[in-house]
């Protein structure tokens, strides 16, 4: 027996020995995303399996074992375990374009529509336009998965699936094959990328398989093209008829976003079978952190482009960091959206003990029978928290005896609502009885509190902390939620969406346009507290609204290109509330410009006759890169052609893009744009100009007379400066023919010695 444990002991020791060089090299490697551009190759994965090998020591076997995914239809990479060593050695291997990181991702509605102008029925019919060919148009969701039996995602009376779809139904946990049907006609799930990196073992991880666990993937999905929901509600709240844009377009379900994120290994992994199962359009409601990466550098902008050149339209959302130059989904060849406010609002009121009444934010519809004392949070500081700490409501802060049966009044920095949600959880665990929360940036965020609470601004939250220091005993009630119709001014931009200048190229408008975001009610997944429905914030909420526009768009113009449909949506927004006034942003009510909306407000039955369009071809985005510097070498791997940069456009600036922004302006400078007649065939435009402060702007020609349909004419557009500014300024250019206006952003910068370029 003696002998036995020791032969045992000699073979472990002599295994660890034997393996040391490996595990130490797992343990100390991550995933990374190998970017070979658009390179085909007849055997991809062998191919992969010989690049791993070669910074392996000629070993397949460890190459095989670090292999996490190979991207072989619509562009060719690879993701695999590397070190830091061997991701550097990969990059200087003939054929790469780029090596990067697997870097996580975070993920960024029944009166929407209708605020929109749409009707809001099942019909699906706007007047004028024949809409039926929705049901010909697949849009693609990369995002946490489905839940196919909520109502939005019925079949009843839909055609056969278009024969054109080349997609699959994959099966996993509680997923089989009929969990497809003729709406949701394919789904995918990708988890090699988040298992690289997460400990799925002890994660929050459920259903693998494209069924949606959190709810977020449901939610976009149904505000995009879910079905006519009779009485869709969140516990009573905001009931009523709900659709989406395209309610007969069909859906196609990626999920790679998981509990903590979504992962660029995943991500580029679903793009690639997106753009080869035939999708028109993919609509993504996540991004990179601000500042973001180079263009191919980040899987979203690799995966978008080469669904661009492919005939799809990507959709994005523009983030929620609310700052300026935190914009993200930065790339051309996508559209970026913002978010706004519609003119409903759900709210409690908040009763004082002497008469006054406020009212806030909150989905809580809990109800305090009779009216409590109210303190200001930081009076019940406890242990070693100062009052100052404790009137955030941090976790532990609060004095139990102090806050026990009382109204606290809090603090929010930020714009987390999981962390407006946990406040009322400690003011709960504290024993108070209600919550009113201060918050200077998201004071219109609804969140479903658990204690009757409320969100406050700024303004109102120092009258009711007036109250309290002028008061002997002061006391409060917090009623349930209700929704509130008619709130003005609407469309407002929310104080969370972020905003421009692009970081990467400021000579690129983003966001491009703005859309419902905020409070949106939408589908959900049961597996989260049992709801069917629920409401949200976020630009992932304005982010499917645009792609309901767009399936709209396709339904109508079938073989309009990407950009004609991001034309389409951009050139016929509105810069004025619904009042006629500039759009205004929460929370200090400032007049918006271009960085805060990029166009504008969508409205979707004026972008199905846009007049014109600002049409652009994969050779333009080629030209793009060569403006902006990528060299011909990585230019080739990328889009495999023999092509050499002609520097067809001398800047950035000169893509035909539907806005124009030229950020480092040194006396004048001239841009050519090319639009292309898609109205009547014999229509002749004139040209409106709004002058940016401090420039002189002039079009030539002034009139644009089209023969013909699909006719494409040039003009040419100056910019000179009349009186400096440091400061970004803003105006407009429209073509208009009577009721149809072809409008564009111009946002203008004069160089000086500190800004870098000088044209």
């Amino acid at each position: 027996m003696a002998a036995s444990s020791s032969s045992l002991a000699y073979v472990v020791i002599l295994l660890a020995l034997t393996l040391s060089p490996f595990i130490t090299t797992c343990l100390s490697s991550k995933v990374y995303v190998v970017y070979l551009g658009s390179k085909r190759s007849d055997d991809p994965v062998a191919e992969d399996h010989r690049i791993l090998s070669s910074v392996h020591g000629g070993s397949l076997e460890e190459a095989k074992a670090a292999h996490v995914y190979s991207y072989r239809h619509s562009f060719r990479g690879f993701a695999a375990r590397l070190s830091e060593d061997q991701a550097s050695q990969i990059l200087e291997m003939p054929g790469v374009v780029s090596v990067f990181p697997n870097t996580k991702r975070i993920l960024h509605t029944t009166h929407s529509w209708e605020f929109m102008g749409l009707a809001g029925d099942e019909t699906a019919e706007v007047v004028g336009y024949s809409t039926r060919s929705q049901v010909n148009v697949v849009v693609g969701f990369i995002d946490t998965g489905i839940w196919p039996e909520a109502p939005s995602f019925n079949d009843d009376g839909m055609p056969p699936v278009p024969a054109k779809w080349k997609g699959i139904c994959q099966e996993g946990e509680s997923f089989n094959l009929s969990s497809c049907n003729r709406k949701v006609i394919g789904a995918r799930y990708y988890l090699s990328g988040y298992a690289a990196e997460e400990d799925t073992t002890s994660s929050k991880i459920s259903f693998k398989s494209p069924r949606d666990s959190s709810g977020h993937g449901s939610h976009t999905a149904s505000t995009a093209v879910g079905r006519y929901v009779p009485n869709m509600n969140y516990k009573g709240l905001a009931a009523g008829g709900a659709r989406g844009g395209a309610p007969m377009a069909r859906i196609a379900v990626y999920k790679t976003c998981w509990d903590s994120g979504c992962y660029d290994a995943d991500l580029l992994s679903a793009f690639d079978d997106a753009i080869k199962d035939g999708v028109d359009i993919l609509s993504l409601s996540l991004g990179p952190d601000s500042p973001q990466g180079d263009y191919f550098n980040d899987a979203i902008s690799i995966g978008s482009y080469h669904a661009a050149t492919r005939g799809i339209l990507v959709v994005a959302s523009a983030g929620n960091e609310g700052r300026p130059s935190s914009v993200t989904n930065l790339a051309p060849w996508m559209i970026t959206v913002a978010a706004s406010s519609t003119d409903r609002e759900i709210k409690s009121d908040i009763m004082l003990a002497n008469g006054a009444n406020f009212s806030g934010a909150s989905l809580t519809v809990l109800e305090m029978t009779s009216f409590a004392n109210i303190v200001s949070a930081s009076e019940v500081f406890a242990g070693y928290f100062t009052p100052y700490q404790s009137s955030f409501c941090l976790e532990s802060s609060l004095n139990r005896t102090k806050a026990r049966g009382k109204v606290l009044v809090c603090q929010h920095s930020g714009s987390s609502s999981e962390s407006k949600l946990e406040k009322s959880v400690v003011v709960k665990d504290a024993g108070g009885v209600g919550m009113i929360l201060i918050d200077d940036a998201d004071k219109d965020v609804a969140v479903p509190f658990v204690i009757p609470s409320a969100i406050v601004g700024r303004t109102t939250g120092d009258k009711i902390l007036s109250y309290l220091n002028h008061t002997r005993k002061p006391m409060s009630r917090i009623l349930p939620a209700k929704t509130v119709w008619g709130s003005q001014p609407a469309p407002r931009i929310a104080a969370f969406s972020s905003k421009g200048p692009n970081y990467i190229t400021p000579e690129i408008l983003k966001p491009d346009v703005a859309a419902p975001g905020l409070n949106i009610l939408a589908a959900w997944s049961p597996a989260v507290s049992q709801m069917q429905f629920n409401i949200l914030s976020g630009t992932s909420m304005s982010c499917p609204h645009i792609t309901g526009v767009a399936a709209l768009i396709k339904s109508v113009h079938p073989t309009w290109s990407p950009s004609a449909v991001k034309s389409a949506t951009m050139t016929t927004a509105t810069m004025l509330d619904k009042k006629r006034k500039f759009i205004t942003i929460d929370p200090n009510g400032r007049r918006g410009n271009a960085f805060d909306f990029g166009s504008g407000f969508v409205n979707p039955t004026r972008a199905l006759n846009p007049g014109l369009v600002y049409d652009a071809a994969p050779d333009d985005y080629r030209d793009f890169l060569c403006a902006i510097g990528y060299d011909e070498k990585s230019l080739h791997l990328i889009t495999r052609d023999n092509r050499t940069c002609t520097k067809t456009l001398g800047t950035a600036s000169e893509l035909n893009y539907p806005s124009i922004t030229i950020p480092y302006l040194k006396e004048r400078f001239s841009v050519t744009r090319t639009v292309t007649n898609v109205g009547k065939p014999r229509i002749t435009y004139e040209a409106m100009i709004s002058h940016p402060r401090g420039i002189e702007v002039t079009v030539v020609p002034k009139r644009l007379r089209f023969a013909s349909y699909g006719e494409k004419i040039n003009f040419t557009v100056s910019f000179k400066v009349m009186a400096p500014s440091k400061e970004y300024t803003f105006g407009f250019l429209a073509w208009r023919n009577g009721k149809v206006l072809v409008a564009s952003p111009l946002v203008v910068r004069v160089a000086s010695s500190d800004l870098g370029r000088v044209w």
